[in-house]
């Protein structure tokens, strides 16, 4: 059961992370096998920092990793800009609108409230009681990690914690504009029914006519999922 666990929790966790890095290069870089190859290096890399923490000193990486790089500390600061984002960018009724085509009907408004204001708040509060009261990692209470360890923990952390607010600001740096149109634009969500617009003859699609009926160059093609 702990092996088809762990299998069952590898599969999932390689592909997301495969697929999202393929995702962000569709076709600049592409290959043969390049999914393949990509998985492989993944999975290579995953077995050397693994292979770490069964040696003798293995149980003192294990801790290191599971207090920095997967602790509650980073799961809720990348939480709260989750919340932030889906909320006051893309937008709570998009979302809510979304999961309803999904699951064939609208969520309780409870859940936007949750996602808007509690969430967020309750993420950041305990965020911030968790950095005020900050003590060196330890193990079995005895053995207090050198200030190396302490470094390689806090840079495998903000590993993932910078990420957000870095590309936000490379984001603002390239984009054309002042400051407000770069914010505009950057902040307008460019997915979902009201963006949708393909012409897709092939697919369950709908014709819309805008307010010159008949001509060809007004009509839009709605892609509908399936799903």
């Amino acid at each position: 059961m702990l092996l088809l666990l762990g299998l069952d929790s590898q599969f999932v966790g390689v592909e997301g992370f495969v697929t999202g890095i393929l995702d962000l290069f569709p076709g600049k870089y592409y290959m043969r096998y390049r999914r393949e190859i990509a998985v492989a290096i993944c999975c290579s890399m995953c077995f050397i920092i693994d292979i770490s923490m069964v040696t003798q000193g293995g149980m003192y990486v294990f801790q290191l990793f599971d207090y920095y790089s997967a602790s509650g500390m980073t799961l809720l600061w990348q939480t709260f800009w989750e919340c932030m984002v889906i909320s006051w960018v893309y937008g709570a009724d998009r979302f809510m609108d979304d999961i309803a085509r999904m699951i064939g009907y609208r969520p309780f408004p409870w859940m936007k409230w949750c996602w808007s204001f509690i969430t967020p708040c309750v993420c950041m509060g305990i965020f911030l009681f968790h950095l005020m009261n900050y003590k060196p990692l330890t193990y079995n209470n005895e053995y207090v990690y050198p200030w190396w360890g302490e470094v390689i923990g806090w840079c495998m952390a903000l590993s993932s914690m910078l990420c957000i607010p870095v590309s936000l600001v490379y984001k603002l740096f390239r984009a054309k504009g002042t400051f407000k149109e770069r914010w505009a634009h950057l902040t307008k969500p460019v997915w979902g029914a009201h963006h949708l617009e393909y012409m897709a003859p092939d697919a369950d699609v709908k014709s819309l006519t805008s307010l010159t009926p008949g001509t060809e160059e007004n009509k839009v093609i709605i892609f509908e999922s399936v799903m």
